[in-house]
């Protein structure tokens, strides 16, 4: 990765940090174990579907210009 992307990949992380946050259960948020599992599940529910649709959707575009 180039710094700029580094960069880039910290700040678009930050961000998602904060929403994730916010949209903890506030009785989550008390301890680091109940924090730690509620964002594991929300990556898993909102971030890593559109990574993985993302990448899928690179590869159909390769295969297809092959």
């Amino acid at each position: 990765m180039t710094p700029e992307e580094v960069e880039r990949l910290k700040i678009c992380s930050q961000e998602i940090a904060e929403i994730l946050y916010r949209n903890t259960p506030e009785q989550e948020l008390t301890e680091l174990d109940g924090l730690e599992k509620s964002v594991r599940r929300q990556m898993l529910e909102h971030i890593s579907p559109e990574i993985a649709l993302f990448l899928s959707q690179l590869e159909l575009a390769q295969l297809k210009g092959e």
